[in-house]
């Protein structure tokens, strides 16, 4: 037996007529989402590019988090997730969440290192 899908988001501050409003509702929002990524990654505000956090520059905090915002979103309402019991979502969801913010996290601070040892080190870029 088929059950209806939910018309709404944002936990139901939005409800939907249809199906085809709703695709239109979750297009529009990506769409602010990815906008917003883009206008910071062309201006770059000098604001977020001069000041770090934990060794990264804010701009770069605010890509990772708008990027692991969009992918919960298209996993939560693309793949039906919230229909789902609590322990199947956090499985599916938190694990990959944990497991992107980690590589992200080692391969910056690696680069940063390999950076500095060029840098300051005994090692000349030659390249």
């Amino acid at each position: 037996m088929a059950h209806e899908h939910k018309l709404a988001i944002f936990r139901g501050t939005l409800k939907f007529k249809s199906n085809t409003q709703k695709i239109w509702g979750v297009l529009i929002f990506l769409s602010v989402v990815t906008t917003v990524e883009v206008a910071l990654g062309i201006t770059k505000p000098e604001v977020l590019t001069s000041n770090t956090l934990i060794g990264m520059k804010l701009l770069n905090w605010i890509f990772i988090i708008l990027t692991l915002v969009k992918a919960y979103y298209i996993a939560w309402d693309f793949m039906h997730l919230r229909d789902e019991k609590s322990s199947l979502r956090r499985a599916i969801v938190w694990t990959p969440i944990f497991l992107v913010s980690y590589l992200i996290f080692i391969l910056l601070f690696e680069a940063d290192y390999i950076y500095n040892v060029f840098k300051d080190g005994y090692i000349q870029w030659n390249f």
